[in-house]
């Protein structure tokens, strides 16, 4: 098994050198000692959710906090491309279920998406408390899956405001269902950032379509059938992340 990872507000720039002893305190150091009831002599990862962090071995339990000596420094692998997930709003917990796996494929950014045929509207007083929620979702996503960077969750934006996105995106793919282009047949840039557009459950309405497209999204399709909401941003980035696997992207 993996070793665990925990995550602090702050690690240390540069980060602690080896053999230096580091308090994990808070509400990680709470759940890591009382909750997973971790011990002395056992191994932990500690990172502040922006690529870096440190290798441990436990040495003393202090109540609801562990004392950990640094045994090695730790960094995300470098990517050529930044994937940047623009998520319509969906109701119950698909939106979560959508930032919790699109974190543990690795995804860079989630952008909250007030899509027109979205069930689920943002008021301002839920919006702040909906950001809250997607983006705890994101961290414990991200120490679940091992993974040092925690994605940003961006402020929800309009239609408007996503095509002022695709336009400064190096390459922008908007998921449909009626695409004629697949995915595995889109040529991406070597670098630079990716921007996955994934409409709500009711689909992504025609005006919005073609706001979208004069912007310089390129609709692809990704299934012979039509997946939720919570499964077609995940099901897109596995597929770009092979393609770069295999080499196959140019």
């Amino acid at each position: 098994m993996t070793d665990p990872l925990f995550l602090l507000d702050a690690v240390a720039d540069p980060l602690p050198s080896v053999g230096t002893l580091l308090e994990l305190a808070g509400d990680e150091g709470r759940h890591a000692a009382l909750v997973r009831r971790i011990r002395p002599g056992e191994v932990i990862m500690i990172g502040s959710g922006g690529g870096h962090g440190v290798r441990g071995v436990v040495v003393e339990v202090r109540g609801a906090s562990l004392v950990v000596e640094v045994v090695g420094h730790l960094s995300s692998a470098s990517e050529p491309r930044c994937f940047v997930a623009a998520q319509a709003l969906a109701k119950g917990d698909r939106s979560e279920l959508a930032v919790e796996m699109m974190t543990e494929m690795g995804v860079s950014e989630i952008v909250p998406w007030q899509a027109a045929r979205s069930i689920v509207r943002w008021s301002p007083d839920r919006a702040a408390r909906s950001l809250a929620k997607w983006r705890s979702t994101a961290r414990e996503a991200a120490k679940q899956s091992r993974r040092l960077h925690v994605p940003e969750v961006s402020e929800p934006v309009t239609t408007r405001q996503l095509a002022q996105r695709v336009a400064s995106a190096d390459c922008a793919l908007l998921l449909h269902e009626e695409a004629k282009d697949l995915l595995a047949e889109v040529d991406l840039p070597a670098a630079g950032s990716v921007l996955i557009i994934i409409g709500p459950e009711g689909g992504i309405a025609d005006d919005e379509l073609s706001e979208l497209t004069r912007a310089g999204a390129r609709p692809v399709l990704i299934s012979d059938g039509v997946l939720r909401t919570s499964t077609a941003g995940v099901v897109a980035l596995a597929g770009l992340k092979l393609r770069r696997e295999t080499g196959s992207a140019s």
